[in-house]
């Protein structure tokens, strides 16, 4: 993120700010949650520590609540390790010499060590209640948290009045609170689940380091693939045998075998030996069987993943699996090393990962999601001692950091990243400190991400660009409500689950391309794919000027055969902070059936405020 440890700070009102993390609880005894050098908690705070039997809050974790009625809830204490990794990648305090069994070395911090963090129990191993998500939300803003970040979601999206995360964070928006969410993992088109546009929706791209498990085959053929691999085999190299060729057609079919499927390894075949799978899921059947270890076919939307394996193991590309495959069959006493993990400098990145849900979003077409993407692979951080590294409950190791990747990952850095912004403009709105980070994020390279937009949002986070974006697009809350009303949603719905006395009449009502959102998106009717077709749009936006209070902004946009587009007016000179201009912006051209993705960047010579706009099909989802 180009986000190092001596950039400048505030550290006095980074130390007052409050992150609240609607999570799996938190593990307080952590080192990344120590409060050495903290003063007691600001005066504003109005929570408290109910953390349960044998759990202490201090001047770092200044709160915790715990929600739900089962065993699971016993405490805020986390006892999967996913609150606890959230939590410390926000505002985690700096801890030297952390890694995962020496994998990933380095100094582990948050992005803002300073501030106080809050932990808000909603889920456990068992999933999360809509009534204590809701309860979470309730808590933390009578607390009097400054910023909520919550990497949990659905595999869908849902409409806005049946989303508790939606309606929660609604609430919280009404009091200056901005809600930092999770895009979701599904991969796919139209999968984004955070699709409400008072929430942060924040997408995962990979970072500039990759960790890797290598191969060595008998025939000197070194492979590398991915997997986090902390065991050390003890010898130099190990029988390697095909997952069906230790089994019997008894157990299971001959596919199932090569699988290494539930239940079909036998373990006189696969003792003191390596087994080949056709999945990398194999290597959970390989350690039921008592295998030494495991290598398998990386397959679905995770192969830019490296996952913490039970048993050493590693995951290859099909050309590589295809190159064992030979070795095995050609070879009469086949045999293979797997060796511990290690990083390397991954030249491609950052790029949007596999996993990370995509756009365009289903329920508010003109709205688009995610807004942007911040690191979310291969990160290292605290980790609950309790819980298993590999999500395997037979795994016994206890570690205090450990490598996950996903949209869970990336919400805390853009988390992390408000709140800096925060400390150094405490009296930004919510959508100011987002539009911010948004203008101010660089569009991704389109080669390698093929959804563009619908992948990255407005593009990968800047947090020093952020802290002077120069002009902001500032949403009212009224404006949400007149959007909401623009969707033609009930008023008695409105007034029931959002808690606002509202009559959507004809002149309270904003089409929701109009709502003043730093990106600009419009989907156009649905038309077969081999079709042309003209089509015009009109969008208006109003800036705040927040740079120098003398200052002209003069409008520049891309260029394509496809369209042109028009700002009027397309100079915009300002005389003091604060002040609006509203414009708008006329986009027409031919629509030939690819998403149009444009921008329009605001320029006064030192800061450029970059909106991207987004033209695409009724049926551009189904795609």
């Amino acid at each position: 993120m180009g986000f190092p440890e001596n950039v400048h700070r505030n550290p006095t009102v980074e130390s007052d700010t409050i992150i609240g993390v609607i999570d799996s609880g938190i593990w307080p005894e952590s080192e990344s949650f120590n409060d050495k050098g903290f003063s007691p908690p600001p005066k504003k705070w109005k929570g408290v520590c109910k953390g349960g039997l044998n759990f202490t809050c201090n001047n770092k974790l200044i709160g915790a609540r715990f929600y739900g009625f089962d065993f699971n809830f016993v405490s805020a204490r986390d006892m999967v390790g996913h609150g606890t990794h959230t939590a410390s990648t926000a505002a985690g305090s700096i801890v030297k010499d952390a890694s995962f069994f020496g994998i990933a070395e380095g100094t582990a911090r948050g992005a803002v060590p300073s501030s106080r963090i809050a932990a808000y129990k909603v889920c456990s191993d068992r999933g999360c209640t809509s009534a204590d998500l809701l309860a979470g939300f309730d808590d933390a803003i009578a607390d009097g948290v400054d910023l909520i970040t919550i990497s949990i979601g659905g595999k869908t999206p849902e409409a806005l009045q049946i989303d508790p995360i939606a309606i929660g964070s609604f609430h919280a928006s009404q009091k200056g609170i901005l809600v930092i969410q999770s895009a979701g993992n599904s991969g796919s088109r139209a999968s984004v689940a955070s699709i409400a546009p008072w929430i942060f929706t924040v997408a995962a791209s990979t970072i500039d380091r990759e960790i890797v498990t290598k191969v060595a085959l008998g025939n000197g053929s070194i492979l590398t693939g991915k997997s986090v691999n902390s065991f050390k085999l003890k010898g130099t190299t190990f029988p390697l045998v095909y997952g069906k060729e230790a089994s019997s057609p008894e157990h299971c079919d001959e596919e199932w075998a090569k699988r290494c499927q539930y239940n079909c390894l036998q373990t006189n075949l696969v003792k003191g030996k390596i087994v080949l799978c056709d999945s990398f899921r194999g290597r959970e059947e390989a350690l039921r069987a008592g295998a030494l270890g495991s290598i398998g076919l990386y397959e679905g939307i995770n192969t830019d993943v490296s996952f913490v394996v039970q048993l050493p193991a590693s995951a290859l590309t099909k050309d590589d699996f295809s190159l064992v495959q030979s070795y095995v069959n050609s070879t009469k006493a086949p045999n293979v090393d797997i060796l511990p993990s290690e990083s390397i400098q991954n030249l491609d990145a950052p790029r949007v990962a596999t996993f990370s849900s995509r756009g365009p979003n289903s329920i508010i077409p003109d709205i688009l999601k995610p807004d942007v993407t911040a690191p979310g692979v291969d990160i290292l951080a605290a980790f609950s001692p309790k819980a298993p590294p590999s999500e395997v409950p037979s795994d016994k190791r206890s570690v205090k950091y450990s490598i996950l990747s996903g949209t869970s990952m990336s919400c805390p850095h853009v988390a992390g990243a408000a709140a800096y912004i925060k400390s150094l403009h405490p009296d930004w709105s919510p959508s100011a400190i987002k539009s911010a980070l948004m203008t101010t994020a660089w569009r991704m390279n389109v080669e390698n991400n093929q959804d563009a937009e619908f992948a990255y949002g407005s593009g990968h986070i800047d947090p020093i660009k952020a802290a002077d974006p120069g002009l902001v697009y500032e949403i009212m809350q009224e404006d949400y409500i007149k959007m909401l009303c623009g969707l033609r949603s009930d008023t008695s719905t409105l007034r029931k689950i959002f808690g606002v006395n509202v009559n959507c009449s004809k002149g309270f009502k904003i089409n929701p391309k109009d709502l003043n959102y730093p990106s600009m998106t419009v989907k156009i009717g649905s038309f077969e794919s081999n079709q042309t077709i003209p089509f015009a749009e009109r969008l208006t936006r109003t800036v705040t000027n927040v740079g120098r209070a003398n200052s002209t902004y003069k409008a520049k946009t891309s260029v394509s055969f496809d369209y042109s587009i028009n700002v009027n007016p397309s100079t915009l000179t300002f005389g003091e902070l604060n002040e609006k201009k509203t414009f708008e912006v006329t986009i027409s051209g031919k629509y030939t059936g690819n998403i149009i993705s444009a921008a329009l960047e605001w320029s006064d010579g030192v800061h450029n405020v970059r909106s991207p706009i987004v033209i695409y099909r009724r049926n551009v989802e189904e795609s």
